[in-house]
């Protein structure tokens, strides 16, 4: 345990570090977006632009893992929405909700934690889930969150809109690509690429905890904590649970999932929920302190849980 606390400790050190800057007034909260757009524009897509050319397509299009994942995600929904939907919480805030215990925070934090704790072998399956997290899991739960207001359809194509604007699915793809042709960067524009993508790792778990400082700085209404603790709890022990049973489900009925593939799944599983959800929950107009809340405990619990479940699956 302790050397996997060795590993994980300075991720979620950078995570403190972000926090910390912002709510002792260190770091300007006008200067979180400023961070933000670095990490999504800049830092982050060139890190899943080279790890996607760097691995083999055939890894990047497996059928299996894609219906795994996918499959779970669409479990924690519907149990999430279960769950928490009734009287008092409406579609709109029971989908974001939802969304927070399915989406784990494998851009910010994943793909990096992930691929030092297992080696560029996790790259692969952490880019899928970030691909159908993105395209798909968001798409469906804003779509779930129109329910009672407008057309679901409307809010799916609002979704995918946003997510032809978002510079991660792009890199992954052009990563794909370049796999798949096997072509190579050279000279000044590859050296350009590593910079950015060697920055994203630090800025962005920064950032995380920058924006996690900001949300409850900003937010003031309060929120029973029945309203979050239990979602926070479906996204560090359930989700990588289920997670773990589909895999073992998967291999029992003769399908090829290697061991890492596996452990790289339920550890994406295992992460806390994704940041960006809080952005996502402001424009739809959905309760957006309950959001932070089941972000902030999820991601201040995970250095226990996911750390626990690097020790048991590693």
């Amino acid at each position: 345990m302790l050397e996997v606390l060795k590993v994980t400790f300075p991720f979620f050190a950078l995570v403190l570090c972000g926090y910390l800057a912002v709510r002792r007034a260190l770091l300007p909260q006008a200067a979180i977006p400023g961070l933000n757009s670095f990490v999504l524009f800049f830092a982050l897509p060139c890190l899943l632009f080279r790890f996607g050319s760097d691995t083999p397509i055939a890894d990047l299009l497996d059928p299996t893992v894609f219906a795994i994942y996918l499959l779970c995600a669409v479990a924690v929904v519907a149990l999430t929405l279960g769950l928490t939907l009734d009287g008092r919480i409406g579609w709109n805030d029971a989908s974001f909700g939802a969304l927070t215990a399915a989406f784990p925070n494998s851009g910010f934090m994943g793909v990096p934690l992930l691929v030092t704790l297992l080696g560029e072998r996790a790259a692969a399956p952490v880019i899928v889930t970030i691909a159908i997290d993105l395209v798909i899991t968001t798409s469906m739960c804003i779509a779930l969150s129109r329910l009672g207001k407008d057309a679901a359809g409307a809010g799916a194509l609002r979704a995918l809109r946003g997510v032809l604007g978002n510079p991660m699915p792009w890199a992954i793809l052009f990563g794909g690509l370049f796999s798949a042709m096997q072509l190579e960067l050279h000279g000044a524009v590859d050296k350009t690429i590593a910079l950015l993508a060697n920055a994203a790792s630090p800025v962005a778990l920064f950032t995380i905890g920058a924006v996690l400082a900001r949300s409850q700085m900003t937010t003031s209404a309060s929120t029973p904590w029945q309203d979050y603790v239990p979602v926070a709890l479906i996204k560090l022990f359930i989700h990588p649970l289920l997670m773990l049973l589909a895999c073992a489900c998967a291999r029992f009925g003769g399908l090829a999932l290697e061991t890492p593939t596996v452990v790289a799944l339920v550890l994406v599983a295992a992460l806390p929920s994704a940041s960006n959800v809080s952005l996502l929950a402001e424009r739809f107009k959905a309760d957006n302190g309950r959001i932070a809340r089941i972000i902030l405990v999820s991601t201040a619990l995970s250095f226990f849980t996911f750390s626990g479940c690097v020790a048991l699956v590693t």
